[in-house]
């Protein structure tokens, strides 16, 4: 690398590293999933609209799969925000554990309380009663469980039964379960059969295409206040070969390539670059696009 870092303090270098350089009001490829950078591939309009779909149309289960990485979480903070303000939302990521330890993840995330000493029935009760008092009241209740696919084949059928309490022809708790291509192939299972039949609204999100991909970055470049070319087109595409297009493995070869870039005194990211960043290893999630996108 060209820039010599040697003789700066490297507490100066941390908060900016090539923002100045390249005229960015903040980094185009963090991994922190943030809507204001959601960039809308036919994929994730068509994923959106699905579960917007399941959210008014009130369907007892809304399902979004997708290969890890393709973006699940930004378009369920997305949906956080255009759902009713007086609806009550819980929203559970990574839950484990067995038949009674789901209840009570369910009363904490939506606000409920409950004496975690009291048996399984009387946690359940606690819960219908709050759903029958939220209905009650004409509000709506949505429960959304992030990372899904960790839930067990027991705790899946408890989710079920719990769609299972109406009101008349009305559905008393609406659930939005999200995970990874595991989670379809368990509901795909004999044993869950019924609730299968409960979901009403279902997206299987896939990896970008090579436009869409080259798109993406030049979204998220302009977002942080770039032209959307300081990565060039040569660039992308060889992005999009070592990605498989998933947009995470996406933001971390663009990120270390901007910073090799300004390493190098220059303000565009080339194939060049992309590649050193390739043979230096420092990309690790090309060892695993080619599996995850197969999914």
């Amino acid at each position: 690398m060209s820039r010599e870092l040697q003789d700066s303090n490297p507490a100066d270098q941390t908060p900016g590293f090539y923002l100045d350089s390249f005229g960015f009001t903040e980094r185009p490829f963090t991994l922190v999933p943030d809507p204001a950078f959601l960039y809308w591939s036919d994929q994730h309009k068509r994923a959106f609209s699905v579960l917007e779909f399941g959210i008014l149309s009130r369907a007892p289960i809304t399902l979004i799969t997708g290969a890890v990485g393709c973006g699940k979480t930004t378009l369920l903070r997305q949906l956080l925000k255009h759902i009713e303000s007086d609806s009550v939302v819980g929203l559970i990521s990574n839950a484990q554990g067995g038949r009674g330890e789901l209840i009570q993840w369910v009363l904490h995330a939506l606000g409920v309380k409950f004496d975690p000493d009291a048996g399984y029935v009387s946690q359940f009760q606690v819960l219908q009663d709050f759903l029958i008092k939220t209905y009650a009241e004409g509000r709506r209740v949505v429960l959304i469980f992030d990372e899904a696919q960790n839930l067990s084949q027991d705790s899946l059928e408890e989710l079920r039964m719990l769609t299972t309490i109406n009101s008349n022809k009305d559905e008393l708790i609406q659930l939005v379960l999200v995970g990874q291509q595991e989670l379809r192939d368990m509901i795909k299972r004999p044993e869950l059969r019924q609730l299968a039949q409960r979901i009403a609204a279902s997206f299987h999100l896939r990896p970008l295409s090579e436009q869409a991909t080259s798109e993406f970055i030049a979204h998220r470049l302009r977002v942080a206040g770039g032209t959307g070319d300081e990565i060039d087109e040569n660039a992308k595409i060889l992005i999009y070969e070592v990605s498989q297009g998933i947009p995470r493995l996406v933001n971390q070869i663009c990120d270390m390539a901007l910073l090799y870039a300004w390493s190098a005194d220059t303000t565009v990211a080339d194939a060049k670059i992309v590649q050193s960043v390739i043979d230096d290893g420092v990309f690790f999630g090309a060892e695993i696009a080619s599996g995850e996108a197969a999914q």
